[in-house]
């Protein structure tokens, strides 16, 4: 099927700038089950129809072993209940547990799976309509929460993953503006792993999505999207080239430079689910480098003042020979004194990545009396073509299920992650101008890793990157500070639950509590040396008072501006999403109109 034959159903859609929606009668109010207003029967009935049978009410991912042991959807339960892709196959799945004292997984009433942009625009018309919450949902991988509400209608988008490659791809309405370019489609359903398959491993090139593999593609481009190899390749976002997306008025959308720019922008780092529910995304595709390599590995300092010494030592390193395009992904500073190595390179062979550290480590290992190697250290470069294929790429699983996607799996390490109930989460930018000021860095280094543990993210960094990444970057609604940061620094902690099914109550409620004072403490230590540096929305702080400029900065405006035109009754609210100051916590009440 041609593109354009998939698209004949948009060839009335405008090609100018978004234009005021009208809203005689704004929503004050949305209606929940069994108050007045709320949909009859009949009426789910005829949503339903219109969606092809594809409305269904939202079941608990964990409540059938307490209903019916001996049921088939028990047995999954128990045998996939570590499964992210099966947690993912669920509609009512979050692949967290929640976030201690902010939010817990909250099922919707009905979800729509949608099969296409129709279902999408039917689903978007009814709670429209009906004055209903509404709630995006692709991958379930929102910290925030963002992606679940009680009482809401779920436009879940699971089943459109679809992946088409082009040769040479030009956007609607730019032909002769734009040249032709490799590229691939994907509906907003589809994970990256889906997309590295397709691209990476069967096409031999690259995509920039996330480093975790059942991340929604949609999603991740909406936020901005990094990885270990932004510094070369650039966010998800700003490699955005079209996009299909239903608007609050139930239009079906084609938005790129040349169509709706305003729209095109801001769902390029501007939140996912905020500005409409987009359908498909099209990403340019670059050369595959031949290598990906990486170094990793524990140190221990038998005291502080060895800690500091490596630290040090390791921030002379990376100041050198890793403040490239070549090198991202992260380093663990831990209160135990140990730094952890998970650093990932591209476009670098064995020998050139064996050259970078051998010093490093000739180091460590010259003073065993200052440090211990708490895990093996090491280093190497492999095929790149190889990287996300499930049976030639030791350190991923596969999905076990029956019918599985062959090509499905994930990266043993991230499995932790799954179901956790993170007790607390911050995340700020490090502007590489601290790197020239070391003393000062290393120093908030080594006080902020006294309180929990420190993960130096350098990929979801600009700095250090090509000009044309950097300059990329700031046509997104991203926040402009991340071209000027070397590194994103995390702060997180959690637990994961023995049972999932109670997953949303800590074991220890003091000691959660006192994990989440513990992380609050360390980002303060790092923001009295980088002040206003700017926090990535999608990994973030739920309790931040100053989201709106910690995560766009001076872009909050025009997003502001954007959401107020195509949105003005607030239909896709998210929270601390942009124009969510209108309304409650929860979405169901305005604040002010106006």
């Amino acid at each position: 099927m041609k593109r354009r034959d998939f698209l004949h159903t948009l060839a009335a859609t405008t090609t100018t700038s978004l234009a005021p929606l009208a809203s005689a009668n704004p929503i004050v109010r949305r209606v929940r089950p069994g108050e007045a207003g709320w949909p009859s029967a009949e009426s789910w009935a005829r949503l339903n129809q219109e969606v092809g049978g594809t409305l269904q009410r939202v079941a608990p991912v964990f409540g059938a072993c307490a209903g019916a042991a001996a049921s088939a959807a028990c047995g999954d339960e128990r045998r996939y209940h570590d499964n992210p892709y099966w947690i993912g196959d669920q509609a009512g799945g979050t692949q967290n547990s929640g976030w201690l004292d902010a939010w817990r997984p909250a099922l919707s009433a009905y979800a729509v799976k949608a099969r296409n942009a129709g279902d999408v625009a039917a689903a978007v018309n009814f709670a429209r309509k009906n004055a209903l919450r509404l709630v995006v949902k692709g991958g379930g991988h929102s910290y925030l929460g963002t992606s679940n509400a009680p009482d809401s209608l779920l436009v879940w988008t699971r089943a459109l993953n679809s992946v088409k490659l082009h040769e040479a791809f030009v956007p609607i309405g730019c032909e002769g503006r734009l040249a032709p370019v490799p590229a691939v489609s994907a509906g907003a359903g589809a994970m990256w792993i889906d997309l590295y398959h397709a691209v990476t491993t069967r096409a031999g090139r690259y995509v920039q999505g996330g480093g975790c593999m059942t991340v929604g593609v949609a999603g991740l481009v909406q936020s901005g999207g990094f990885n270990s190899f932004s510094k070369c390749f650039g966010t998800a976002a700003a490699n955005l080239l079209e996009a299909e997306i239903v608007s609050a008025d139930g239009q079906v959308k084609v938005v790129n430079p040349a169509r709706d720019p305003d729209l095109f922008w801001a769902i390029k780092g501007g939140g996912g689910g905020t500005f409409g529910v987009v359908t498909r995304v099209t990403l340019r595709t670059h050369d595959l480098p031949v290598h990906f390599g990486a170094a990793w590995g524990k140190i221990k300092a038998t005291s502080d003042a060895a800690f500091v010494q490596l630290i040090a030592r390791f921030m002379d390193l990376y100041q050198q020979a890793l403040f490239n395009p070549h090198w991202g992904e992260h380093v663990h500073l831990g209160p135990d004194n140990t730094l952890e190595l998970n650093m990932i390179s591209q476009g670098l062979d064995s020998s050139e990545v064996h050259a970078v550290w051998r010093p490093f480590f000739a180091w460590v290992k010259s003073s065993p009396e200052l440090f211990t190697i708490a895990s093996p250290v090491g280093c190497d470069a492999w095929h790149a073509r190889g990287w996300w294929d499930v049976e030639k790429n030791q350190s991923m699983a596969a999905d076990p299920r029956p019918g599985a996607p062959s090509h499905h799996g994930w990266t043993r390490g991230d499995i932790g992650e799954l179901s956790v109930l993170l007790h607390g989460y911050d995340s700020l930018w490090l502007p590489a101008a601290l790197l020239e000021q070391r003393k000062t860095l290393d120093a908030a280094l080594f006080a902020a890793s006294r309180h929990q543990m420190l993960r130096l993210f350098f990929g979801k960094g600009l700095a250090g990157a090509t000009p044309a990444v950097r300059e990329a970057a700031l046509q997104t609604a991203t926040n402009p500070a991340v071209v000027d940061a070397f590194v994103l620094v995390i702060i997180a902690d959690g637990e994961k639950a023995a049972d999932p099914a109670q997953g949303s109550q800590p074991g220890n409620l003091q000691g959660a509590r006192g994990n989440a004072d513990a992380i609050a403490k360390a980002a303060a230590t790092l923001r009295r040396i980088a002040p206003h540096s700017g926090s990535y929305v999608s990994e973030s702080n739920y309790f931040n008072p100053n989201w709106q400029q910690e995560y766009w900065g001076a872009n909050y405006a025009r997003l502001q501006a954007i959401k107020a035109k195509a949105d003005p009754d607030g239909l896709f609210y998210v929270y601390h999403g942009v124009g969510s100051e209108a309304w409650s916590d929860n979405g169901f009440t305005r604040r002010a109109l106006g």
